[in-house]
């Protein structure tokens, strides 16, 4: 079957109920990597993030704030941006559920179900838990020793309410959304399905309560604008509003949501159920395609196990860990520490650690020690190639090639971590190889062709890690080819397999990538930063 070359991925819509933290990072800096790999592969990529801006909760925030709801979210999605460039976050569209386009949207969409029988006007009673916009019954509602009643989803306090409201029917659809489930089982992580089949559906699935009467800040139905369409029929319409779905140009749309493009959805795990359920359901009553994945990435927890987040007040901003240690260094800990797909935390010392041994010990060594000797001995131009003629040559590039084509596999199967434990590790080669053939020992020696064949062979190695970890580590990964002056026609993920070509190229300037860490000043200083959100 031929390779979808159109690539759509994208991130949740963040809450704009206040700033981002190191927990939200995580998932967009997965999401980053994964663009520009695909990006780097020749694929065509859109890639998406976005702030969720209505519901009574933002509401509620604004009006604490003595703020109208706009002008607060106007602030709020701006700070989000702000972290984004910081980051390095390198995507095409930004979608706010406030925009004209997404609001006009929302509305025709609402129109064409409710004219085809898919919503309906009710009445719901139920318990609402405000800050995930959404009714509980008696049954799905935890209830305590004291009688308290808790969302099943967040486990925070939920309320006793009663209104009208206009329900979308996702009990018609639940025998068709169980075949997909079938026929599709790449669509979500097993585990995840029957998880959500066990705790949603087989109990009997509800149908969805999607307009509010009891407040204002949302996206007013025309048939009836007392009503407002709130949280979750607007926040998961973003994924197409942000291609031109129902506009006079939906060239966007067709590319990304045709059927020869690969669709991602990078979800947390506390919004799978609607991304699982009612977003395929939705889907479906409009009669447009489905995803093709819903990845579900882990949770970054504190070191006592607790999740970061805004409303325990438990994570740092991203900040003072980007002017400490670059950006770099951040989004490499992330994507390299934290196994995709599972739970990971934030420790001061792996931090340090995985800095050190990886960024400043592995890959800044490596650049260091093999620049400096292409100066020292060839005048800063790299040898002519030639055929290795050493056995330890021969070998080591037959080492790269295994890793380069593990790293494209891992890759292409967007299993991130391993991908970039694969690229340290061909990184880890080339200093092994560098100790073991010695070239400063051949320069000694007056081994001329064996000094000039070890320091080719390095600073191809340079080249084609930093092209691997360019998606994880965009600046200081440039920086090393900037050194090396590779041409740009070098820097591609077809050129990884390209050797010798690098000959009679002469280097800039060069400089540390990665300096060495003092490590007990570095967790005593990381420690301190969480601690002070941990309030210990």
């Amino acid at each position: 079957m031929e390779k979808k070359k159109n690539f759509y991925i994208t991130t949740p819509i963040y809450y704009a109920s206040g700033n981002i933290h190191i927990g939200h990072t995580y998932c967009c800096v997965c999401a980053d990597t994964i663009a520009r790999y695909k990006r780097l592969a020749g694929y065509n990529v859109r890639f998406r993030t976005g702030s969720d801006e209505h519901g009574q909760k933002i509401q509620q925030k604004a009006e604490a704030a003595g703020l109208e709801p706009k002008a607060y979210v106007d602030k709020i999605a701006q700070s989000f941006k702000d972290v984004w460039k910081a980051l390095d976050i390198s995507y095409d569209w930004y979608v706010r559920t406030t925009d004209i386009y997404h609001t006009e949207l929302v509305q025709k969409v609402f129109t064409d179900l409710l004219e085809k029988g898919d919503i309906y006007l009710g009445e719901y009673k139920g318990w609402y838990c405000t800050p995930d916009e959404t009714f509980w019954s008696d049954s799905q509602v935890i209830v305590d020793e004291k009688g308290n009643h808790f969302c099943p989803d967040c486990h925070r306090p939920v309320h006793r309410d009663s209104e009208k409201a206009y329900f979308l029917n996702v009990k018609k659809f639940v025998p068709w959304l169980l075949e997909f489930y079938q026929t599709h089982p790449d669509f979500c992580a097993q585990d995840k399905i029957n998880e959500r089949v066990n705790t949603f559906i087989k109990p009997g699935l509800e149908d969805l309560c999607i307009t509010r009467t009891s407040f204002s800040w949302g996206i007013p139905t025309k048939e009836d604008p007392k009503h407002v369409i709130y949280v979750w029929i607007d926040a998961l319409l973003n994924y197409i509003s942000a291609l031109g779905y129902k506009t006079a140009d939906d060239s966007l749309f067709k590319t990304f949501w045709g059927d020869d493009c690969e669709i991602v959805h990078l979800v947390g795990r506390d919004i799978t159920r609607f991304h699982t359920i009612y977003w395929p359901i939705l889907l479906k009553a409009l009669n447009l395609r489905e995803p093709d994945k819903v990845i579900v990435h882990g949770l970054l927890l504190t070191r006592s196990g607790v999740k970061l987040s805004k409303s325990l007040g438990n994570a740092p901003s991203p900040y003072p860990l980007i002017e400490r240690y670059g950006v770099d260094a951040l989004r490499y800990y992330m994507v390299r520490e934290i196994e995709f797909g599972k739970d990971g935390t934030f420790t001061p010392r792996q931090f340090v650690d995985r800095r050190n041994a990886d960024l400043a010990n592995t890959y800044g060594n490596l650049v260091n020690r093999a620049l400096s000797m292409i100066k020292k001995y060839f005048n800063g131009v790299i040898p002519e190639y030639k055929e290795p003629q050493s056995d330890l040559t021969k070998k080591v590039y037959a080492d790269v090639q295994e890793k380069i084509n593990q790293y494209k596999i891992y890759r292409e199967s967007l299993e991130i971590t391993s991908g970039v434990a694969k690229a340290r590790e061909l990184i880890a080669l080339g200093n092994k190889y560098f100790d073991d053939i010695a070239p400063w020992s051949q320069a000694k020696k007056g081994n001329t062709e064996l000094l000039a064949e070890s320091l080719y062979c390095a600073a191809e190695i340079i080249r084609i890690g930093s092209i691997l970890l360019s998606p994880v580590r965009p600046n200081k990964t440039k920086s090393a080819l900037d050194q090396e002056n590779v041409p740009e026609n070098l820097r591609n993920l077809a050129s990884v397999n390209e050797i010798g070509k690098l000959e009679n190229v002469t280097l800039n300037e060069t400089a540390p990538l990665f300096p060495r860490l003092k490590k007990e000043d570095e967790i005593k200083f990381l420690t301190d930063l969480i601690d002070s959100k941990e309030g210990k």
